[in-house]
């Protein structure tokens, strides 16, 4: 499964584990990504999107249709359309 989120573009970034002798070795930082069905009630039908929990956040705050809308005029491809 990929791990990257379809409306953020969070992906998993690199870093370090350091232990308390101060050695580091490398570690990945991977985004909380969910598998959700969003209903659009203005068009509806239903999206299928891999979000991350913080675009879930978004979403439940503004509203899937308004959030998608704003995401398409900043340029962000969805499988929807307005």
């Amino acid at each position: 499964m990929s791990k990257v989120c379809q409306l953020t573009g969070k992906r998993p970034i690199t870093g370090n584990n350091v232990s308390h002798s101060n050695r580091k070795t490398k570690r990945r930082f991977i985004p909380n990504i969910q598998t959700k069905r969003f209903y659009v009630p203005e068009t509806k039908e239903w999206v299928t999107l891999k979000v991350s929990t913080s675009a879930i956040r978004n979403i439940n705050k503004k509203g899937i249709y308004e959030y998608l809308k704003e995401l398409s005029y900043k340029g962000v491809k969805v499988g929807i359309k307005f």
